[in-house]
């Protein structure tokens, strides 16, 4: 099992309209392709305006089938650019867990 963690560095006020959007429209496709959703995130303390989203895969073969699956979805393509609109920059971890982690 591997996790996938990606941040968005939102527009400053753009967090209440970005969390609309994806509970309207965007995390039911994301489910649905993507599969384990792990957690999503806003941050309070820290870097503000920012959104955090854990997936969970098999293997980054998994996560390969699974994001080329949802980046065809006609659905997803109409959906994306209303978030991409909100968003200033993205960043994308992989992350492994120990062998003591309890998410192994």
């Amino acid at each position: 099992m591997l996790y996938e963690m990606r941040t968005y560095r939102l527009k400053t006020g753009a967090v209440p309209a970005y969390v609309k959007l994806v509970a309207d429209e965007g995390i039911a496709l994301q489910k649905s392709h993507l599969g384990n959703l792990v957690g999503y995130f806003t941050s309070e303390i820290g870097p503000l305006n920012e959104i955090v989203h854990i997936w969970a895969y098999a293997s980054l073969d998994d996560r390969a089938a699974r994001r080329a699956r949802l980046n065809a979805d006609p659905a997803w393509q109409v959906f994306l650019p209303k978030i991409q609109a909100l968003i200033e920059t993205m960043e994308n971890k992989i992350l492994l867990p120990t062998a003591f982690s309890p998410l192994g």
